[in-house]
């Protein structure tokens, strides 16, 4: 199973960004599957998940509002649409699976696959 995040880079505060997820090697069926990030200097933070089968999902304080993240099942792709990005929202992306998620989860301990990250920057 290989997780490929991808569509980081550098935006304005205020501005959109969408990063994307594709996963191979696995069909989604009941997978939960969740954005964490990691800023310079401080903990690694879980985001947002969904659960491909019902497309529950959950989010942090940090960025509810903000962040929707949402599942294609078709394409074994998970999408993150950032908009209203903040300068706090500067960090490494990253996707991460869990093969039969039991409820959308911010706990990364449950995840068993690791995508490499997207670097988001943004701008003053």
């Amino acid at each position: 199973v290989q997780l490929q995040a991808s569509g980081g880079g550098l935006v304005q505060a205020g501005g959109s960004l969408r990063l994307s997820c594709a996963v191979s090697g696995l069909t989604f069926g009941n997978s939960a599957i969740a954005w964490f990030r990691q800023a310079p200097g401080k903990e690694r933070e879980g985001i947002a998940c969904i659960v491909s089968d019902n497309d529950d999902t959950v989010y942090s304080d940090s960025v509810k509002g903000r962040f929707t993240i949402a599942s294609d099942n078709a394409k074994n792709t998970v999408y993150l649409q950032m908009n209203n990005v903040k300068p706090e929202d500067t960090a490494v992306y990253y996707c991460n699976l869990e093969v039969d998620g039991n409820g959308p989860s911010m706990k990364a301990t449950l995840y068993e696959y690791w995508g490499k990250g997207t670097q988001v920057t943004v701008s003053s």
